[in-house]
């Protein structure tokens, strides 16, 4: 089964250099995967030369996602410039905006270019009316939600507060954007949206939590499978369950049944949207 991880990070002045991720690809039975840069456009790191070296050094084995300084003289030819070096998507946020008359043209722009939108938020975000507007703008352009459409952030990123509760209003006014059949969802590891115990068995496992949200089962059941992927959220996830753990916790989800549906989950879903070449 060919499996792709279409979130992980790597860099030399934060989180850990690509060979580490390497290794833990090797060791997990992991094809590819998807270099997300860091940050976002309102405060991020807009150098994507160690980014670029990785790809380099490993043809074939690593897609790029950038994030471009919106405040910048041509955050549009800013763009455009990493599509020609080789970058595939771009990171924004529900409330990315650029100055000027169009406070959307970094969207038109992607969409121009025939990239797609790996966009990071929280629930409030997704859910939002503008949000779907903006997605209803760009039919065409593969917009991808991640972290669960912000249902996993809770774990991930605490200052963001607490993530959906019963009974998951917001969550499911998020996954109505499952209506627009460019939009695909992102599921990370279980150490996202559950805490650990504090007796660990040998094995991991969902036998182990006393009550796992049923975020991912209701993900399915909107998305489909054909529109949800798998992204480990590497070096974070090593903080969490880590990272082999996190690619157990979506292989032995419940939620999937059958050996197709996780060959979707965790590859050919990806595939859809991501060029590797």
């Amino acid at each position: 089964m060919l499996i792709i991880d279409t979130h992980t990070h790597a860099g030399p002045n934060w989180f850990e250099p690509i060979e580490m991720l390497v290794h833990q690809m090797e060791l997990n039975g992991v094809s590819k995967a998807l270099l997300v840069q860091h940050g976002m456009p309102e405060f991020g790191h807009y150098d994507h030369s160690y980014l670029y070296e990785c790809r380099r050094r490993f043809p074939g084995k690593f897609a790029l996602a950038v994030i471009v300084d919106t405040t910048s003289q041509d955050p549009l030819g800013d763009l455009e410039r990493h599509k020609v070096e080789g970058a595939v998507g771009v990171r924004l946020t529900p409330d990315s905006r650029t100055p000027g008359e169009d406070k959307l043209s970094l969207w038109r722009k992607a969409d121009e270019l025939g990239m797609f939108i790996t966009c990071m938020g929280n629930v409030e975000q997704f859910a939002s009316d503008e949000f779907a507007s903006i997605v209803s703008e760009f039919p065409d352009m593969p917009i991808i939600m991640e972290h669960l459409a912000g249902g996993g952030e809770s774990s991930a990123f605490p200052q963001n507060g607490p993530g959906p509760s019963r009974p998951y209003e917001k969550f499911k006014k998020a996954l109505t954007l499952s209506n627009y059949p460019n939009v695909y969802i992102k599921i990370h590891g279980l150490g996202e949206i559950v805490n650990r115990p504090n007796v660990l068995p040998q094995d991991f496992g969902f036998d182990f939590f006393d009550d796992v949200p049923p975020l991912v089962d209701m993900a399915k059941d909107s998305f489909g499978v054909e529109r949800i992927m798998w992204g480990s959220d590497y070096p974070p996830v090593s903080g969490r369950e880590g990272y082999r753990n996190a690619l157990k916790g979506a292989r032995e989800n419940p939620a999937f049944s059958t050996s197709e549906e996780m060959e979707w989950v965790l590859g050919k879903s990806a595939l859809k949207v991501i060029n590797f070449d």
